[in-house]
């Protein structure tokens, strides 16, 4: 089974607010909707929690291929091997969403223009809004 999944985390303030949003797309079925409230964290730290909510989902469906979406410069970059990661706190959600690569199998991990990322934004910033953890 395939998914597409476009991911997005929000920061008020660097550190501040935060929240994830992912939006999920499989074939012949209404796409999933996940916004979840984060607490105080970094913009970094959102990024890679919405990308982990989203493979997560795609594991627990069984998913054997995913495309995964997202418009952190920094984060695609990282999880496609052109930066490392030396930042302490995102090694260990990097790992985690490797973890989940693995697991799935085939995922391709492609930037994308915030612009072409609303529906993921919009749930991030509702979960903000509205608290839904």
């Amino acid at each position: 089974m395939e998914l597409t999944i476009y991911t997005d985390g929000a920061s008020r303030n660097n550190p501040g607010e935060a929240g994830a949003g992912v939006f999920i797309f499989q074939a012949d079925t209404p796409p999933a909707r996940i916004a979840r409230y984060l607490g105080t964290t970094t913009n970094n730290v959102a990024e890679y929690s919405a990308a982990i909510i989203g493979l997560e989902y795609a594991v627990k469906l069984g998913a054997s291929s995913v495309k995964l979406f997202a418009d952190s410069e920094l984060m695609v970059k990282q999880l496609n091997g052109v930066y490392r990661v030396k930042n302490e706190g995102l090694k260990p959600l990097y790992q985690k969403v490797k973890e989940l690569i693995a697991k799935i199998g085939s995922v391709e991990v492609q930037y994308i223009p915030r612009a072409m990322n609303k529906e993921a934004d919009a749930l991030a910033n509702k979960a903000i809004d509205e608290k839904i953890l």
